[in-house]
């Protein structure tokens, strides 16, 4: 994995405490908290241009983005943030879960073993609804496209079947769900530490 570095070859963290990796050179650009991540014995330097070609890798501040989220102010309101991280894909994944019941508020962190990344998104819907009350509101939170639309838009599941009826089944008999798409990194709170938890899993390997 390569880390973005200043010239002095310190890790160039933005504000919020991460730092944009490659975990394959051309690949996507990721973040990851600095605490997460540690010292390879024989590092190697890579130019901008090189680790990723058409990128621009800068330090991301955390931005106060909208988006269509909601608070339990009103009391009755459980609200569920989940993730899912892979280390290439597939590779060791794992989820995070967000659970926020007024003051209350649950984490959890958990390591699947050897899959992709639309596995842990999956999973971590399950996980989220599995301690959600069913009789109340609900509002589920993620940033992946592909699993809010295998459950709230009836799509035809072409691999993960298992995984996705078990999500739908799951996701039965709750008297108000809502399910909202959230953009991924875009420094929404609970997204980033529903992310960071993820990440964490898969680094802690349980």
């Amino acid at each position: 994995m390569w880390v973005r570095a200043t010239p002095e070859g310190k890790l160039a963290a933005a504000t919020d405490g991460r730092v944009e990796v490659l975990y394959k050179k051309g690949g996507k650009v990721y973040r990851a908290a600095v605490r997460n991540l540690s010292p390879d014995p024989q590092p190697e330097t890579l130019a901008d241009g090189e680790a990723a070609p058409g990128a621009t890798l800068r330090p991301k501040e955390p931005t106060a983005a909208r988006a269509p989220t909601a608070t339990a102010s009103d009391g009755n309101t459980f609200i569920i943030y989940v993730d899912g991280a892979c280390t290439g894909n597939p590779g060791p994944c794992g989820i995070g879960v967000v659970l926020l019941d007024g003051a209350e508020r649950r984490e959890l962190s958990e390591y699947l073993g050897h899959g992709t990344n639309n596995v842990a998104e999956l999973t971590a819907i399950i996980r989220g609804l599995e301690h959600a009350p069913k009789d109340r509101r609900v509002l589920l939170h993620s940033d992946s496209a592909y699993a809010l639309g295998l459950l709230g838009k009836s799509w035809k599941a072409k691999a993960n079947r298992e995984l996705v009826e078990r999500m739908r089944e799951v996701a039965k008999g709750f008297l108000d769900l809502q399910l909202v798409k959230v953009p991924g990194h875009a420094g929404i709170p609970e997204n980033e530490r529903a992310d960071e938890l993820a990440r964490d899993a898969v680094v802690r390997r349980r």
